[in-house]
């Protein structure tokens, strides 16, 4: 009598477990599409950053190009200005020599005085 009751019971269990096999079959394929729908939406994510990325750099290299030129414009600018000002400095200075040429040969005599003795200390 066991043993039919063992037989009984083992024919219950194979199905069973014949069922619970197909459960997890199907279980495990549900889980791969699911990681391959995620490894699927990991490069999608990867290539939008990638793109997002260049985007933001070529903006980047532009304003630097943008403020380089600016800054190169401004320092010419900047260059043309302190030369109109030498230009004007030398005529003023021109001009104040041929007015008073005794002075301005004293005023150099002064000034290289002054310096013979501050580079003597």
């Amino acid at each position: 009598m066991a043993d039919t009751n063992e037989t009984a019971t083992a024919a219950v269990r194979r199905p069973a477990r014949r069922a619970a096999a197909a459960h997890n079959a199907r279980n495990e394929e549900h889980l791969e599409e699911q990681i391959s729908r995620l490894q699927d939406e990991i490069k999608a994510i990867g290539n939008t950053l990638a793109r997002l990325t260049d985007e933001k750099l070529k903006e980047a290299r532009s304003t630097a190009r943008t403020q380089y030129r600016s800054a190169v414009k401004s320092g010419h600018n900047v260059v043309d200005e302190l030369s109109e000002q030498v230009n004007n400095y030398e005529g003023q200075l021109v001009e104040a020599i041929r007015e008073r040429p005794l002075t301005a040969v004293a005023g150099a005599i002064g000034v290289g005085f002054l310096i013979a003795m501050l580079s003597r200390r």
